[in-house]
């Protein structure tokens, strides 16, 4: 019968999706105890371990604002789709409900697919696309809403495919660090590497080591694993979006700057565009430069390597 009764009516799919929006029907339950903290929220740690996907997206697009006007406005997507996944995490693990789980996965889901339509390197795409990244998007997308029908199927598994992507895109992370000439990415990218690492390494023991961790009282890793995964997520688009400026648009001449004070490289990594279209160039300028202000000693900064 699955959603509907003998009536046949559509109507009765409501019970169901509101089953599915019910406190605790999700088959996944992580270390922490269950409303400890909060009578209100299921994991409390976990829940706003997220932080950092809600407040740090705005920043990002501010100091790429540039990179959109310049290269692609699709980079502003991904912060915004990391909020996304920021606020549906925060939702499942408030209430451990299944379709809080749903939205989180698929969150992530959506992200991998739109930054593998918009920076995934040419050289590694299958023969058939013919170095064509408007078919390629085409893939991903197609690829994404497979996925999205999937995960319907068998959600216990989502999360363990997820993990599984992340694998080749740091594999391909790895092969690009060989290319790069820039020092400063090529440390970015080392960086990046080993908090990944430390992230996968706080996933896989709070999802199989719980009872270890729970007998000296830390049951939290999968707090750690928000924080430092949103590091390494938005570290890796930060490196992927260099590397698709510097291999389809060197004209570009794209340069890894940190914000606030460029030469703290744990600052806030970016992407600044050094040779963009003149006439853009100065329109741009025009918005975000005061009367009077020296441009030279901007332009003279801005080649700063």
């Amino acid at each position: 019968m699955g959603a509907f009764s003998e009536s046949g009516s559509v109507l009765d799919i409501y019970p169901v999706l509101w089953e599915f929006m019910r406190p605790g029907t999700s088959p996944v339950d992580w270390c922490e105890d269950n409303y400890n903290i909060s009578a209100n929220i299921a994991e409390f740690v976990n829940t706003f371990s997220n932080f950092l996907f809600i407040l740090l997206p705005p920043v990002l697009i501010m100091l790429f604002k540039e990179y959109g006007r310049f290269v692609t406005p699709g980079i502003h997507l991904l912060w915004v789709l990391l909020i996304v996944v920021g606020l549906s995490s925060m939702y499942f693990h408030a209430t451990l409900s299944l379709i809080g789980q749903l939205l989180d996965e698929l969150a992530i889901l959506w992200v991998f697919m739109a930054a593998y339509s918009l920076f995934f390197p040419r050289r590694y795409y299958p023969k058939f696309i013919r170095n064509d990244r408007k078919a390629f998007g085409w893939l991903m997308l197609f690829s994404a809403i497979l996925a999205t029908a999937l995960s319907l199927w068998k959600p216990i598994v989502n999360a363990f495919v997820l993990m599984g992507m992340g694998v080749p895109t740091m594999v391909m992370l790895y092969r690009e660090l060989q290319r790069v000439g820039d020092r400063r990415v090529y440390r970015l990218g080392l960086r990046t590497t080993t908090v990944w690492a430390i992230a996968v390494f706080c996933w896989i023991n709070d999802r199989m080591f719980c009872e270890t961790w729970s007998a000296i009282n830390f049951p939290y890793l999968h707090g750690f694993w928000h924080v430092l995964i949103f590091i390494a997520s938005y570290t890796v688009l930060v490196l992927y979006a260099y590397f698709y400026v510097e291999s389809e648009l060197p004209q570009r001449r794209p340069l890894l700057k940190y914000w606030p004070v460029n030469e703290f490289e744990f600052g806030i990594p970016f992407i600044s565009i050094r040779n963009p279209d003149s006439k853009d160039w100065h329109k741009y300028n025009s918005l975000y430069f005061c009367k009077g202000q020296d441009f030279s000693d901007y332009a003279q900064s801005k080649a700063y390597a």
